[in-house]
Parts: structure tokens; sequence; C-alpha cells
């Protein structure tokens, strides 16, 4: 068969009216349409059947198609009126937050996008909790339960500033996660994921109507989940790959996404590798009590006056400071490393500026806020074991970099493009994180910051039907690293939790700032 080249899944259909001159079946005469028009096998199932015969007779058999793809076959999901719309969603199902983007199918237009609070953080903040609290009793479909609940409650969120939009317009789901968030989307079994050898149900979960998922959209409409490659190596990833097209391109690029774990791919269009490595809290802004997640009052930027060692920070949206993010604390690290109040082993120097530090407890903290300019009352610290912290999670970070890179005998500097995903990557600042030796001390031109890629790949499938051929492409080509068992990677990282590095040589624009 030629080709497929079905651009949208969207499809107006103009069909040929029976007589006694032409008795095909009513089914047939669609996918007969279908056959020459765009060189695709069209599956129906029985549910439309059923209603075909009223519907284009109704329609004059002038119909707009849903069509979709399952594995290998296209299905035709929906009937619809020229004149109804057909909406499409697409979902970073995120540990922390989920977020949704309302698409037309038809047009590609991106109408509206919200976020809220994954509903199962009140089970538990991160995925053992969860993982064990849907192990126990009736915990799996409870749980289940606060997800579906969340989705639906949040897509009347998303429609509803438009009064021509209604759940039943809603054709169609992409949804991009981790794996364990995936299971417990689909309220399958995730306990296994969690314990040696490491095994989900399910690496391709494909497509589900929404009835078998409980969400309130159209009762045809489908949901599509993203694979994975395993237990550390989620959908959102994959997603990820698509967003930034690596997988295109002649030379070799790395994606890093900080999350619950700090997972890395390199490759380009013909090869593709990966890993995962638990690098992602610290670097979130979980490593200390201020530590939280962007949003307004939080300090995402630190500045340290060298000449006073006076702290100029900025916070979003300029509210009072209430504490800091992954970006803020990275700047903040790097800035007291290189104005002299912390050394080479992260250690604070406290009498370059003792007046910046107190005791809690016998332990040293630096006051980056007094509490007479928080919006708690009370200071805004970082103390020595949050900057250890730190200084563990940079070094995993970079060293995950280092051994990914030398299994496939390439330098840091030998990748054409080095992507940061997620939030993490919408706000740091490459030079801050180059200064403490978290990523490698390369052109500054070759990072660039890709945003929310889970979503951005979850938007792209609801806009290109040929993007599912490439997802399981994508999947089938990846080889997976595992970095618990690598001994170079122990061995690289004692090396690493250093700032920048005890090998200096590594970071030359460090050292330059350093004058060394």
């Amino acid at each position: 068969m030629e080709k497929v080249n079905l651009t949208n899944w969207v499809v107006s259909a103009k069909l040929p009216e029976p007589g006694l001159h032409d008795n095909t079946a009513d089914s047939d005469r669609i996918i007969n349409f279908f056959r020459k028009k765009y060189k695709i096998r069209l599956n129906i199932n029985l549910q439309l059947l059923k209603i075909i015969p009223s519907k284009i007779r109704e329609l004059s058999y002038h119909i707009k198609c849903v069509i979709l793809k399952d594995n290998e076959s296209y299905i035709l999901t929906d009937i619809r009126d020229p004149n109804d719309q057909a909406f499409g969603v697409a979902t970073d199902l995120g540990t922390t937050r989920v977020v949704f983007r309302l698409i037309n199918l038809e047009t590609h237009d991106e109408l509206n996008e919200i976020s809220f609070d994954n509903p199962q953080i009140q089970i538990g903040p991160d995925i053992l909790e969860r993982i064990h609290y849907a192990n126990n009793n009736e915990g799996l479909s409870k749980i289940n339960k606060l997800i579906i609940d969340g989705f639906n409650e949040n897509l009347e969120i998303l429609i509803n500033p438009f009064d021509d939009i209604k759940m039943e317009d809603i054709l169609f789901m992409t949804v991009a996660g981790n794996t364990a968030m995936t299971h417990l989307f689909l309220s399958i079994d995730p306990s296994n994921i969690i314990r040696e050898p490491y095994i989900p149900v399910v690496n391709t979960p494909g497509l589900f109507s929404s009835e078998e998922l409980s969400i309130d959209i159209n009762k045809n409409g489908r949901i599509y989940v993203f694979p994975n490659i395993g237990s550390y190596f989620g959908g959102d990833l994959i997603s990820g790959i698509i967003y930034s097209q690596m997988n295109k391109k002649d030379n070799p690029s790395i994606l890093v996404d900080v999350g619950t774990n700090a997972e890395v791919v390199l490759g380009n269009k013909d090869w593709l590798i990966a890993c995962a490595g638990a690098a992602g809290p610290a670097l979130e802004g979980g490593v200390s009590k201020m530590g939280m997640m962007a949003g307004p009052g939080v300090i995402d930027s630190v500045k340290i006056d060298p000449s006073n060692l006076e702290f100029h920070i900025h916070t979003i949206e300029e509210k009072t400071p209430k504490g800091i993010c992954g970006s803020g604390l990275i700047d903040l690290a790097a800035q007291l490393f290189l104005s002299g109040l912390v050394d080479i082993r992260g250690k604070f120097v406290i009498e370059k500026s003792p007046e910046k530090f107190k005791q809690n407890n016998g332990i040293t903290a630096l006051v980056l806020v007094p509490k007479s300019d928080s919006a708690i009352g009370e200071d805004l610290v970082i103390t020595q074991i949050d900057l250890d912290s730190l200084i563990r999670s940079k070094a995993a970070m970079y060293t995950i970099l280092v051994t990914i890179s030398s299994s496939v005998a390439l330098d840091l500097n030998d990748f054409e493009n080095f992507f940061i995903a997620g939030t993490f990557g919408s706000f740091i600042r490459a030079e801050s994180a180059i200064s403490i030796g978290m990523i490698p001390d390369i052109s500054i031109e070759k990072y660039k910051s890709l945003g929310n890629s889970s979503l951005g790949g979850a938007t792209l499938v609801l806009k290109s039907p040929i993007l599912f051929d490439e997802i399981n492409e994508i999947r089938n080509s990846i080889t997976y690293i595992e970095l618990n068992v690598n001994q170079e990677f122990m061995n690289s990282f004692s090396g690493a939790k250093f700032l920048p590095h005890t090998n200096p040589d590594l970071f030359p624009s460090v050292k330059k700032k350093l004058g060394l």
C-alpha cells in the first residue's frame, strides 16, 4: 500500500449516495473513502455501526470523521455533523502537578492551558508512598479515583471560558507521565516497579476509551497513554524526545529532565541511549526547609555583590520572599562559591562574613533573608546540611552526564544541543549550574530550555497522526543503561562532590572567574 497521507485526526468526508447502481454497504462507503484518499484501512466498532445508517442519512452523506490509531490499525471513533467542533486535550501527568492544554483538532489552535496539584499528593508527596498505599486494602482504587476525579473536575475548568465548547466536544486526550503515575492513572498494580527486578505491568498502554477510564469526555472519546521504557523511564521522557526532535537530528544531542529523578537521553536519528539517577529532588528546590516549587514570592534569582558581599534577591512577581526554588538555589550556591563564602568542599567560610551566619541547634546556617523581610515571619536560611545535600545532587547530575556520554565514547563537548526540560529547565541559568559543576562547561549557546517538553510532545501528537509511528520507533530504539550497577559512575561520583570539581580544568570558565 502507498504511504499514508493522513495529516489530521479529524477529516471531512462527502460520501457517494447509494442507489440502484451503487448498493455499497454504509460502513464500506466510509472505509472506501479513507482507502482511496488516505491510503489507510479503517476499522469500525459495533457501537458506531449501530448509528452509521441514521447518522449519514441525517447529514446527507456529508460527515466529519474522527480517526485515531491503535497500534497498526486506524479506527473510526466518531461521526459528527460537519458544523460540529472537535477538540483534544494534551496532558502532562506529573507527580506533583498536572497540566492540561486544550487544542482544536482541526485548526491545531492552542486555546487554553491550566495546571493543578496532583490530587494524589494527599496520599503522599512522593511516588514510593503512593505505591505502598496502593498495595494495601482498596488503596489502588482509592488513589485512582483521586486522579480521575481531578481530571474530570479540571477538564470542566479547562473549557469553562468557552460558551460553545462542551465536554462531549473533547474527542481525544494524550497523557504523558512517568511509569508509576501511568500505572496509578490506569488503576494498574504498580508494586513491582519498586521491587527488584523492577518490572512494570505494561510498557505500551496504548489507546483507551473514555468509558474504560471513567473520563467524562465524549462517550466515543479516546485517551492515548504514552509508552515507557521501564520502571524509571516513562512516557513523559518519550514525549520530550518527540518535542525536542533530537531523534531527527544528524548530530547527537543531550536531553535532561529533572523531576523525581534526573533522567537523561542522548543520541540522534540513528541511535538513542538513556539512563536515570536520583538527582532530582534537591535540584527541584527540595533540598532545604525553604525550598519549594516556583510560585509568587519564591526566590528565583540570587546575586552577591563581590565588593561588600551584599545579597540581591529576586522573587517571582516581586512578592515578599517566602522560599526558594531550584533555579534560585543553584544561583545561591554558585554565588556563595564565587564570592568565597563557600570553599571548594562546599563548606561555609564563616570568617568571610560572620554576621551572615547563625547556629541552629548546633548546625551552621546562612541567613539569606532575615525574618523581618520574609513573608513567613522567620529567617529564610540554608544550612550546611542543605548545602551538602545540594552538592551530592549536583555531583550525581554531572556524573550521570559523564557516564552516559563516555559509554558511547563521546565527550560532553561533542553534543550539538543540550536540552533542559521541565519546570527546572524553564528557569535554570546555565552559567550558575556550570559554576557549581552541575552541568558541563560547554558553550552557553548549546543549552536550550524546552520548558514543559512532556506537555509539548503530548500536544504534537494531537496535531500530527504520523507521530504515533514515530513514538513506537523511539521506544523500540532506546538502549537503557542501569547506573545502580555501573562502577564508572561510582568512581566518578566522588570527584564531582567538589566545587566545581576535583579537576578544575574541566571547568575553564569557572577557573577564569576565580582568577586561577
